[in-house]
């Protein structure tokens, strides 16, 4: 597997990946599914290329040997930590440890920049997966977020909101 940054060509395979990831019946053959929380699309084309293009922020997705992008995720760097995003790996491929090479990179790249913290929201109901995120060094902050009301992110079957995870990547050796 090769971790790089994703280019605008990426947008069709990774809009495909993202919300076959998240949404639909083909989300409910990997573990991390919204599928039951949210009805719609978790993302477009149009929304991927405005996250391709912010400054500060990469997308990085994880490649099997043919080149064929088996995950991804996206970083931005705000203020003092880096936010991570939109963490996505083939449902058919979850629990392989992509997710987790993935987390990886994500943290090796947050040092390279010389900021040694990731923050992320994750829907509170999503236990297993808060838990996911635990046991890989992410802290519960005891922040919670709204859940946007913007239907272009999917429209809720239930209230929902955000927890704030964190993570302290201590400073880098010299």
């Amino acid at each position: 597997m090769t971790i790089m940054p994703a280019t605008t060509a990426d947008i069709p395979a990774l809009n495909t990946l993202i919300n076959s990831a998240y949404r639909g019946e083909t989300s409910k053959k990997g573990w991390t599914t919204e599928a039951d929380l949210l009805d719609g699309i978790r993302t477009d084309p149009a929304s991927l290329l405005l996250l391709l293009q912010k400054q500060d922020a990469v997308m990085l997705t994880a490649r099997a040997q043919d080149g064929t992008i088996t995950g991804c995720m996206f970083l931005e760097k705000q203020q003092r930590s880096f936010y991570l995003g939109m963490l996505t790996v083939d449902p058919q491929l979850q629990a392989g440890g992509i997710g987790g090479q993935l987390l990886l990179a994500a943290e090796a790249y947050v040092q390279q920049a010389n900021v040694y913290s990731i923050r992320m929201t994750v829907i509170s109901v999503r236990f297993n997966l808060i838990a996911w995120y635990e046991r890989h060094g992410y802290k519960k902050t005891g922040e919670t977020q709204p859940f946007p009301s913007d239907p272009a992110f999917g429209t809720p079957r239930q209230p929902l909101e955000f927890l704030v995870l964190e993570k302290e990547l201590g400073e880098k050796q010299r």
